[in-house]
């Protein structure tokens, strides 16, 4: 590999004779013990929070979740505590509670996976108390961020280069999932599919293998050979049911494509609520709260319930209600600023989506011996893979869950034909589409991205040398020498754009004299000008630059397209790019 370790190691590797993969494979030990205590800690974090706050309200005013009454009501206020708690996390740590797992990913793969560690235990107690209070929220992301930073204070500690520190942050991600679901495979993909955006060598694959197996060692040490979610065996019926996964594939995809949609508008009502900010958590849990009135199954990750459902528990309404329940829920939660995941509330949606299918398939084909925890498992995964455009995390998630080859088939096809879907209707995942939003494309890297930060308007020259359509080839030869511009826009009496030309065009007729005088600049102009606007960015300006190999483009307004604004060359995109590469690496190196 072209990365190596710093000086600083390069002494010890050589006295105990060590190679620089040998050690990586060392620290992906340590990383994923350490991830699987991480994983243990925060889980016991929310479990005592859960006892504080709901358990001590629920046994103090004697709350009954499972009959209605009266008293029940309070429970709206249960996650509305959380938004009070996690409030002065929000005053004194604002910075370590923005991003989210999408901020996670930006710093892993585009600025040099540099994570510091207070936001561990800050974000990490916030997510807790979300959790712990009733929030819909998931754990795998906080969980996930948690091992990928202790990974990266492991490679900032020995100073390792960005690859390096990738695949350290990659281990740590895999550990923590590994070790909340007791699958190691599935922790091996999640890193390497959603963290490494399925960019990886084979050395980084075989370090985050042993990290996610350490990890899982830990937790089946500490919390035993269990999952957060336990399915029942699984049986294909007969082959005719896989043209129902088909069915349920196609519905799962507009599902999560709905979910997605659904999540930022919602999220976007909530911004745009003129309240003060820290009152948006209080209210957020609030609403949260009014929901689980009702349906009490929308608070926390939900893992309870699946597992009922799993079994094939609940009627159908039940469950087609909370797939529109648990999506408003846990965009509330997440849109008001309390910290948590999206993993567990995708793999809730499927799980109910997925068994409200199967129990209206009991319904219309009784006899059939179909199975609503089936649909249910299968729906469960491939919701997740639909919504996180990641097939093969949710493939050996359920694969490990269930520990049956019978669920590979059905899974396959559910999954990948709801990823099709989703993608056609969504072009970006659950997790991405922030980043889209925000104009970053974590696929292009980070090139792509300094040039997709910088508007059009921010680089371009605002003095233009245009000249009248109507002047003569002679009058533009003399004009020409005392300019050092080789591209000039032409303008009618109007001020407006009518073409371009340049020095080249001209050369062809340069030594026909007789036609000096008689010829105008805009017979030989390129009238189907390409042009850019002010609002937009680099990124686009040079690929239609590239595209026609021009030097300039003419910067024109919105609305007729004929209105000069300034002008962009090749060379001035170059230098704002240069000059904000710079910026970014002194900013990578002080993080």
């Amino acid at each position: 590999m072209s990365s190596r370790l710093s000086d600083n190691i390069s002494p010890v590797l050589g006295r105990v004779k060590i190679s620089e993969n040998t050690f990586l494979i060392v620290l992906a030990v340590l990383i994923g013990l350490l991830g699987g205590l991480g994983n243990y800690l925060f889980r016991q974090t929310i479990e005592l929070i859960h006892w504080l706050v709901v358990e001590q309200s629920l046994e103090l005013f004697h709350i009954s979740m499972e009959h209605w009454s009266l008293q029940r009501v309070l429970v709206m206020f249960l996650p509305a505590i959380g938004g009070i708690l996690v409030l002065p996390l929000w005053i004194f740590f604002t910075k370590d509670l923005k991003g989210g797992f999408a901020g996670f990913l930006v710093r892993v793969n585009l600025k040099g996976a540099k994570l510091p560690l207070r936001p561990v235990f800050t974000r990490g107690l916030g997510a807790a108390i979300t959790l712990g209070t009733g929030g819909s929220a998931g754990q795998e992301g906080p969980i996930a961020i948690i091992g990928g930073t202790i990974g990266s204070q492991f490679g900032k500690k020995f100073k390792m280069s960005g690859d390096r520190l990738k695949v350290l942050v990659a281990c740590g991600a895999a550990a923590g999932v590994a070790a909340t679901f007791n699958a190691p495979i599935a922790g091996v993909f999640f890193a390497t599919e959603i963290v490494l955006l399925s960019s990886f060598e084979l050395a980084s694959f075989t370090s985050i293998v042993i990290s996610s197996a350490m990890a899982t060692v830990v937790s089946r040490a500490l919390l035993g050979d269990t999952s957060e979610l336990v399915a029942p065996p699984y049986f294909v019926g007969s082959l005719w049911e896989l043209g129902l996964y088909l069915l349920l594939g196609l519905i799962i995809g507009g599902l999560a494509a709905g979910f997605i949609d659904l999540h930022f508008r919602i999220k976007d009502r909530i911004d745009a609520i003129q309240v003060p900010k820290l009152a948006k958590p209080v209210l957020g849990g609030l609403a949260v709260g009014v929901i689980g009135i009702g349906l009490p199954q929308v608070f926390g990750n939900g893992y309870e319930f699946m597992n009922s459902v799993l079994l094939g528990g609940h009627s159908w309404y039940l469950l087609a209600a909370l797939v529109l329940a648990k999506m408003i829920a846990t965009s509330i939660t997440l849109g008001s600023g309390l910290p948590g995941g999206l993993f567990a509330p995708c793999l809730f949606l499927g799980a109910v989506a997925g068994g409200a299918f199967g129990h209206l398939l009991e319904i219309m084909l009784p006899g059939s011996g179909l199975s609503a925890g089936a649909y249910a498992l299968v729906g469960m995964g491939a919701f997740l893979a639909a919504a996180t455009h990641s097939p093969m995390t949710a493939i050996f998630l359920l694969f490990e869950i269930t520990d049956s080859y019978q669920v590979i088939v059905p899974i396959m096809v559910t999954c990948v034909i709801g990823t099709a879907i989703a993608r056609h209707l969504k072009t970006e995942s659950l997790e991405t589409m922030e980043l889209s939003r925000a104009g970053i494309d974590l696929e292009a890297g980070k090139e792509r991205n300094i040039m997709k930060a910088l508007s059009v308007g921010e680089v371009m020259a605002r003095r233009v040398e245009t000249i009248p359509e109507n002047m003569t080839l002679g009058n533009f030869a003399k004009f020409i020498e005392q300019t050092h511009h080789t591209n000039f826009p032409l303008v009618n009496e109007a001020g407006e754009l009518t073409g371009i030309i340049s020095v080249q065009d001209f050369m062809g007729v340069v030594f026909e004299k007789d036609l000096m005088d008689l010829v105008v600049v805009k017979e030989l102009a390129t009238t189907e000008v390409v042009s850019v606007h002010a609002e937009e960015d680099l990124d686009t300006a040079m690929r239609r630059i590239g595209y026609r190999n021009i030097e300039q483009l003419p910067v024109v307004d919105r609305e007729t397209h004929r209105i000069i604004h300034g002008i962009i060359s090749r060379r001035d995109m170059v230098s704002a790019y240069n000059r904000a590469l710079m910026s970014k690496t002194l900013e990578d190196v002080d993080v």
